[in-house]
């Protein structure tokens, strides 16, 4: 294995980074907090016009045709300055599903959302199911077309979404279909970092079918395999920079005459913190690397989002800790990067659930 990041990669985290240092600002982020939607569309039109989001897409939907390092990336990027925008859900999966495997349509639909016209989202988690794989949202095929019957829950900007990518059982199987949001029931939900997450209710709803019901679980796969990773590179940046907030603090803070870093217990829980960090960054790495050298990645995508949700939950309550009272203070930029790791701990499955998904996996019969 080679994981020394390609010269892409570097150049696409160094200009999102630039992007983000400019307009994601402690100010900005306290806005973000009192608005009426945790979205900011001002980073959101930067990054389609310098060619964040278009540069990993495939070239036959205006993309540069890198990949999944670079994807992950951006997202690690976005994960350090804690970005209100849907990078992950329009670009990564929704631009990238219907490039892979939609029609000529579905295809212009890829190519808009990397221009930034249009936002993507898909809708994969449902109430009461823990297996994302067999969703409990069913399909019919009509005279008129396909119709979808049943509820997704936190669904990404829906409200914003030009389409929702939406998994259905047909008959036993699994197919992937697109939902226009105007014609369902959007219900929005609060999330521990106000990320603008909707429920949908699904009633004989018209959909379009992606690519061929043969295909769904290899689509659903797809879709999953790369939101787990996904979530994982987001929660990476996201405790690197927290970490290096607490280390600042401690070297700055000092109590009885001392910087507080200098106190056992407080380095010894950094140390530990250090070690979290550092064991995602690896997760991450190799999940990506066998993803985009087309290798069985599986069973690595739910060890890192295992250490995601692990080492991320660890990392986020250190921070807190050690920053004391002002840890806890909503107007503090600590704040805001608690909530994103609990966010990014519990989205599409927390620990145990991927500890349960690996489990399967390694007990297999070869």
């Amino acid at each position: 294995m080679d994981f020394t990041p390609t010269e892409a990669q570097l150049d696409l985290a160094r200009l999102t980074g630039e992007v983000c240092a400019k307009l994601v600002t402690a100010d900005r982020l306290r806005e973000l907090d009192t608005a009426d939607e945790r979205f900011d569309e001002t980073l959101w039109h930067s990054l389609a016009e310098t060619g964040v989001l278009a540069a990993a897409l495939p070239e036959a939907v205006g993309g540069s045709d890198l990949g999944v390092l670079e994807q992950t990336a951006v997202l690690r990027e976005l994960g350090k300055y804690v970005a209100a925008v849907p990078y992950l859900w329009s670009i990564a999966l929704g631009a990238g599903a219907l490039a892979r495997f939609g029609d000529a349509a579905q295809q212009d639909r890829a190519t808009q959302a990397g221009a930034g016209r249009i936002i993507l989202t898909a809708a994969l988690a449902e109430e009461h199911n823990w297996e994302p794989t067999k969703p409990i949202t069913t399909a019919i095929e009509t005279d008129n077309g396909w119709r979808l019957t049943g509820a997704k829950t936190t669904v990404p900007f829906a409200n914003r979404a030009d389409r929702i990518l939406v998994p259905a059982t047909v008959f036993g199987a699994v197919a992937v279909f697109l939902v226009d949001p105007s014609v369902v029931t959007v219900t929005a939900q609060q999330v521990v970092d106000r990320t603008p997450e909707y429920a949908v209710d699904l009633a004989d709803t018209p959909a379009e079918l992606v690519g061929t019901v043969e295909r769904g679980a290899e689509i659903l796969d797809w879709v999953l395999t790369r939101a787990w990773l996904g979530l994982s590179a987001a929660q990476l940046g996201t405790i690197e920079r927290a970490l290096e907030l607490v280390a600042e603090y401690t070297r700055e803070r000092e109590q009885f005459g001392k910087a507080v870093g200098s106190f056992q217990a407080v380095a010894q829980r950094l140390a530990d913190a250090y070690i979290d960090v550092q064991g995602l960054r690896l997760a991450v790495t190799q999940a990506a690397w066998l993803l985009s050298e087309d290798l069985p990645s599986a069973e690595a995508v739910h060890t890192a989002k295992f250490w995601a949700a692990d080492a991320g939950h660890r990392v986020a309550h250190t921070v807190v800790h050690v920053h004391g009272g002002v840890g806890i203070d909503r107007d503090h930029i600590v704040h805001n990067y608690f909530t994103a790791a609990k966010h990014h701990e519990f989205a599409l499955g927390g620990g145990t659930d991927h500890l349960r998904a690996l489990g399967a996996l390694l007990a297999a019969p070869a």
